[in-house]
């Protein structure tokens, strides 16, 4: 059988599930900062992994359920909200960040203009940063957003891999129609990580292996 680009991420043995679960809730998960200018971003002597997404893609549930923790990552349903960088520390080893939500912002052409300068600055200038994953609405595929967002990474050499959000929320009979137009999409940056992970932050489906895949990176 031909194999698909860009398929998705393989489940974890109970091993490495059971590792990556300690590692993401069992070690102290706190929030450290929020960052507005590159002068405020903590010391890069952990890894570290960013989350990127356009406003209400389910980036603040995704990381609650990561980390178990409810209200670490508030969500909002104003677009927009989150106008800074957010730093989650995870026990003495990692950091898990949190960016502005890109696209349409209840927010003055300066600002948005302000959160995109510090996007692409701290894309490019963050030396222990290992991956981005990059959140896509499964409902609505890639969108013109999201491609600025890529092609950023693309510039910036920086690996990024695509979490299909709210998986709960697409019938099966279209899952198809809307993987084509992603995977399409992809094929177009060479900085996407060959591996999709379809998630529900809901339902806890992929959570494990988004876990597993954050454990293995070093």
């Amino acid at each position: 059988m031909e194999q698909l680009p860009f398929p998705f991420a393989e489940e974890p043995d109970d091993a490495s599930r059971e590792a990556a679960r300690k590692l993401l809730t069992g070690h102290e998960v706190e929030f450290l900062k929020g960052v507005v200018a590159m002068d405020g971003l903590p010391p890069d002597d952990r890894v570290e992994v960013c989350f990127a997404g356009r406003s209400n893609v389910g980036k603040s549930s995704l990381i609650n359920a990561l980390t178990g923790r409810k209200g670490l990552a508030r969500a909002s349903n104003t677009p927009g909200r989150t106008q800074e960088i957010n730093f989650f520390t995870i026990g003495a080893d990692h950091f898990l960040v949190d960016l502005p939500g890109y696209g349409f912002a209840n927010a003055p052409l300066d600002v948005v203009a302000k959160w995109q300068n510090l996007l692409k600055n701290y894309l490019a200038g963050r030396a222990n940063l290992r991956r981005a994953f990059v959140l896509i609405d499964f409902r609505h595929g890639v969108k013109a957003v999201d491609e600025e967002i890529m092609k950023l990474l693309d510039r910036s050499a920086l690996t990024f891999q695509v979490v299909l959000t709210k998986a709960d929320k697409v019938k099966a009979k279209d899952h198809d129609k809307v993987l084509a137009q992603v995977r399409a999409a992809l094929a177009k940056h060479p900085a996407a990580y060959p591996e999709i992970v379809l998630t529900s932050s809901e339902k806890g489906d992929g959570i494990p292996t988004l876990r597993a895949i954050i454990a293995g990176l070093e």
